[in-house]
Order: C-alpha cells, then sequence, then structure tokens
C-alpha cells in the first residue's frame, strides 16, 4: 500500500471520530459527564441473598463505593428458571432464567424519588453434565444474570441523570423537616 493510499485510509477512519465530536458527543466518564457526577455518590441498600450480593458488588463496580452519598437505591430481585430442553425421558437438559429488579433511587434522605425503573434479562445455562457442573452452572448464570441487570440500571442511571440531577438540591430542600 503506498503512503497516499495510507492517508486516504486513516482520513475516511477520521471520520465518525469528527462526526461524534461535532454533534455534542462527550465521554459519559469525561470531565462533566453524567457518568462522572455519579461515581462515588450511590449508596445502594445492602444485599440480603447471593443474587443482591452480586448485584451490589456490580453496581458499586461500575459506581464506585461511598460513605457521603448523594443518592441512595433500593431494588427487589425476582428470578424465575424454567427447563429449556427436555430429552426423550424428560430430562431438562437446559435451562433458562428469567430475572427482573425494581428499582429507586432517591435523594440522600430517602424521602424524595428522582427516578425509578424495572430492569429484565435473561440467561441459559447446561444441565447435561455431571450433578456438581450442573450445580456450577446454574451459580455462574445467576452471578451473570445479576451483573447484566446491574449494568442496565447503571445505564439507566447515566441516562436518565440528567433529568434529575438538577431536581436535587430544590427536592432536598423542601423536603428538609
Amino acid at each position: 500500500m503506498s503512503s497516499s493510499d495510507r492517508r486516504s485510509f486513516l482520513g475516511l477512519l477520521a471520520l465518525p471520530a469528527l462526526a461524534l465530536a461535532g454533534c455534542g458527543f462527550s465521554p459519559v466518564y469525561g470531565t462533566g459527564g453524567a457518568g462522572a457526577e455519579l461515581l462515588e455518590q450511590v449508596r445502594v441498600a445492602d444485599p440480603s441473598d447471593r443474587n443482591g450480593f452480586f448485584l451490589v458488588e456490580r453496581i458499586e463496580e461500575r459506581l464506585g463505593r461511598t460513605r457521603t452519598p448523594l443518592y441512595r437505591m433500593t431494588y427487589e430481585i425476582e428470578t424465575e428458571s424454567n427447563g429449556l430442553a427436555y430429552t426423550t425421558d424428560n430430562s431438562i437438559t437446559r435451562y433458562n432464567i428469567d430475572g427482573r429488579v425494581r428499582y429507586t433511587l432517591t435523594d440522600e434522605t430517602g424521602r424524595v424519588v428522582l427516578t425509578s425503573g424495572t430492569v429484565r434479562n435473561f440467561v441459559s445455562y447446561s444441565a447435561s453434565g455431571t450433578t456438581i457442573s450442573t450445580l456450577s452452572a446454574e451459580e455462574d448464570a445467576y452471578e451473570r444474570l445479576m451483573r447484566l441487570l446491574a449494568d442496565q440500571i447503571v445505564i439507566e442511571l447515566i441516562a436518565s441523570s440528567a433529568t434529575w440531577k438538577r431536581a436535587v438540591p430544590a427536592a432536598t430542600a423542601a423536603a428538609a423537616p
């Protein structure tokens, strides 16, 4: 490839970056980005079970832990396991786990609801191995599901934060005793 061909090729690669810069795109965790303003500001309710542990762990992994929160999050986890693949003798060889998390984000006092929502997802695992391998696959599937749901929650918080962050100082002042 001649050097003029390389320059043309590199120039074509730069076009999407220029288009994004021209439309006001900015990195979510960059200076002034919605994600950066949420880092270490959200206190997630303590987990009460294994699924809750993995959900909270992933949210804290994405947003960080805080000792002085501006926001508090509560959540409710629901899961349902269904057989997906059956053999001729009615043995289940694959399971699907559907998960749903309802979450609510409030101000630091817990009195003013800033945003809430529900995220859903599913994962599958194989049950065709030994008992130990099936149990291990099941545990791994629940962990993967909680991580997926936590990522969805963080994405929704970042996407909606511009609308509710403006209301936080006024809402907190109005809720003060």
